[in-house]
């Protein structure tokens, strides 16, 4: 459910860790009273450096902005009390792994987190647990007061009819994409020369000669993880490979290593780092076996005797990806790609814009009309693993001004976006109105979105 630039810019600043900490170069003054609550000039300033890092829009004066946002949480923070709103403690934990994984990963480790923030993991997890745990809080209260908005046919094409022509999104050009995959064979011999490389690893690692952390970075052909260690994060057992999970989740001493594991990626050595209730945080170096050319070679021509036979009408494509496809994900739903783009308008439907499809296929689908088949090409799967591909749009809508017969989900969502604020805006008034407001003189020169405060 989406809500307002003010929710978004809520949940933004939310993510960030230790944005209640004063800086030692900022001398405090009370700036806002809300209720019972102080908004502190560190405050504002901690808040404006955090979104500058993180490269968020600020309407206008920061000084201005910020404060203001502030006073919202505090007022929707206030309103889950009086709703009696609670939040699952699992799934703040949940969520603030997600997030250390993902600050970690863009720093590259835990020691350059810490130097970043300056402060331990140990003070950033307290201080993203509580602003996670708030944020949870003031959705509570979203989908109490707003988050069943539903409107008629009618209403949305009224809201339509009411749009400017400017103001209407331009709709990127879509395509619906089925696919049919060759894997290539892989030698036996290049699965040996893998294992027998983890092998080495593994008992370079039990003799104390060297660390998997240390292998993990010059070797592991996992790019998202080697760069620190090898460490995933606290992830859940659904969270990873079957097979990976099973022998992870096994693991219970954090120097031993596991045997080698084959998954879909390729073929790993596991170490445990901690586990934490049903989480697990582990180390792993992942090694893929070399594909020859001449097996590429190899699937490009197997793939290209099934064009043939569907070029002669000797088997539907429908059927092609039906039962000789190698893609496990595509294969049942005759070869329809399903987009999985996170927070994407696309995401859960078979339309993707051109960069939210794989960049190979991209290269080929980008050139392609509605109803043409491609030749056979070698792409690079999201398991990372080099396939032979074939490709067939089955539909192909040009970019666009958004247009209530061809995009209704996009209005339809406008629609609801642009009710769902005019409520958050009704009820922030009535609340700013209701609550005792103190504004610093010197702050009161600002042009806030609800005049309500200088009441």
């Amino acid at each position: 459910m989406k809500y307002s630039v003010i929710l978004f810019f809520l949940i933004a600043l939310s993510a960030a860790p230790g944005v209640m900490v004063a800086q030692n170069n900022v001398i405090d003054e009370i700036v806002w009273v809300v209720g019972d609550e102080a908004i502190l000039k560190s405050e504002v300033e901690e808040y404006r450096k955090e979104v500058l890092m993180q490269n968020q829009r600020i309407e206008g004066d920061p000084y201005c902005f910020i404060p203001e946002q502030l006073a919202i949480r505090k007022l929707f923070l206030d309103q889950a009390k009086l709703d009696s709103i609670t939040v699952q403690e699992s799934q703040v934990s949940r969520t603030l792994e997600y997030m250390i994984n993902e600050y970690t990963a863009s720093v590259g480790s835990v020691e350059r987190l810490e130097e970043y923030w300056g402060k331990s993991i140990a003070t950033i997890r307290e201080d993203m647990r509580e602003q996670i745990r708030e944020q949870q809080l003031i959705e509570g209260v979203q989908q109490k007061h707003f988050g069943n908005v539903q409107l008629t046919p009618s209403e949305i094409r009224k809201y339509y009819n009411s749009l400017p022509q400017d103001s209407l999104p331009f709709i990127p050009t879509t395509l619906e994409v089925q696919i049919i995959t060759v894997e290539p064979e892989i030698p036996l011999v290049e699965i040996d020369k893998v294992k027998a490389r983890l092998r080495d690893f593994t008992e370079q690692i039990t003799s104390g000669k060297n660390t998997l952390s240390t292998l993990a970075l010059v070797h592991s052909e996992d790019q998202g993880t080697a760069q620190r260690g090898g460490e995933l994060g606290f992830m859940s057992r659904s969270t990873l490979s079957p097979g990976f999970a099973n022998v992870a989740f096994a693991l219970n001493d954090p120097q031993k290593v596991s045997n080698v594991v084959e998954t879909e990626y390729g073929f790993h050595i596991i170490q445990l780092v901690e586990r934490r209730n049903d989480m697990g945080n582990f180390r792993h170096i992942l090694l893929k076996p070399k594909v020859p050319q001449v097996s590429l070679d190899t699937a490009l021509i197997r793939l290209d005797s099934i064009r043939t036979g569907i070029m002669k009408n000797k088997i539907t494509f429908d059927d092609a990806a039906t039962y000789l496809s190698a893609d496990k994900d595509t294969r049942n739903n005759k070869g329809i790609m399903v987009n999985n783009t996170p927070r994407s308008a696309n995401s859960g439907t078979p339309r993707f814009a051109l960069n939210e499809l794989n960049q190979d296929i991209a290269k080929i689908a980008g050139e392609m009309a509605k109803g043409e088949e491609s030749e056979p090409f070698i792409m690079m799967n999201d398991k990372g693993r080099q396939v032979a591909a074939m490709i067939k749009i089955t539909d192909r809508n040009e970019g666009h001004k958004a247009n209530i017969n061809n995009d209704y989900q996009t209005i339809k969502q406008m629609a609801e976006n642009a009710k769902q604020q005019k409520l958050v805006d009704e009820w922030l008034q009535n609340k700013i109105r209701k609550t005792y407001v103190r504004i610093d003189p010197e702050w009161q020169g600002c042009e806030y979105k609800y005049q309500a405060w200088l009441k």
